[in-house]
């Protein structure tokens, strides 16, 4: 048993890499622009209203200057809009590519833990002389249906098409809380029968209860709502894609690190 629970830990300590908790702080990609265009149409405005409540179109002028300085005051900010908007469109395709990511290698290290805790509780059962098949097999059936939906998504591929194709960055979100979302829910059956699985072995782990569920968000609901506030509720929508795996990857830490120091009661 210790070679599989070797390859358990290394799984775990895969976690490090693969479930990486972002910051809040990427809302700052969309946020930012928003927050530049309002205050330099509101600048633009004030500043159109001043030029023109001093212009006395009876009176000649000739102050080429002041005008040329004037528009310049106008389109400065448009300026720094323009900027602010292509920084947001790089670092937009960066955020998508983290968020597709993340969410494919942590599937393939809950395959890789996943199987190998199947391998070490036929070991165990064997070593004990238990039978196990029968309350084993929801927990080998869980792993096939995962290792048959929760296939691999190209994070460079899926940020690049999100990037320069309209209305693909509208799925990636849809599969982003889609494949989340279920992989959750067949996550917690898994944990389930894997209790029982392990209690029948003499082995005491109780399933950590979630503090907070990820619930079944609505994609027809969230894509309405950003049309009609014209993106505005986009943002939401990104801060929803950070809160939820963070939120899943938390849980894994507590039900992993019970797991592992209920194997390795046994191991010693």
């Amino acid at each position: 048993m210790s070679v599989s629970l070797e390859n358990i830990r290394k799984d775990i300590r895969m976690r490090e890499e693969s479930d990486r908790q972002m910051s809040n702080a990427w809302l700052l990609v969309y946020i930012l622009p928003i927050i530049i265009g309002i205050v330099a149409t509101g600048y633009t405005i004030i500043s159109l209203l001043n030029y023109f409540s001093s212009f006395d179109p009876f009176v000649p002028t000739y102050n080429y200057p002041y005008d040329e300085f004037a528009a310049g005051l106008v389109i400065f900010p448009w300026i720094g809009i323009m900027l602010s908007g292509l920084i947001s469109f790089v670092v937009s395709i960066v955020l998508t590519y983290m968020l597709v990511n993340r969410r494919s290698t942590h599937f393939k290290r809950q395959k890789f833990l996943s199987e190998d805790l199947v391998v070490t509780i036929v070991s165990l059962a064997k070593k004990k002389e238990i039978e196990v098949e029968a309350i084993l097999s929801p927990v080998e059936r869980t792993v096939r249906e995962a290792n048959a939906e929760e296939t691999e998504k190209s994070a460079i591929l899926w940020a690049i098409l999100s990037a320069f194709v309209p209305f693909v960055q509208w799925y990636v979100n849809y599969f982003l809380m889609k494949d989340f979302y279920r992989h959750e829910r067949r996550e917690d059956g898994f944990w389930e029968d894997l209790g029982r699985t392990l209690n029948k072995l003499g082995i005491k782990f109780s399933v950590p209860r979630r503090t907070e569920a990820m619930p079944n968000r609505s994609f027809v609901l969230y894509l309405i709502l950003t049309i009609i506030t014209m993106g505005l509720f986009g943002v939401y929508w990104i801060y929803v894609l950070l809160k939820d795996p963070n939120e899943h990857f938390k849980y894994h830490i507590e039900a992993e690190s019970q797991l592992l120091s209920a194997l390795e009661s046994v191991a010693i």
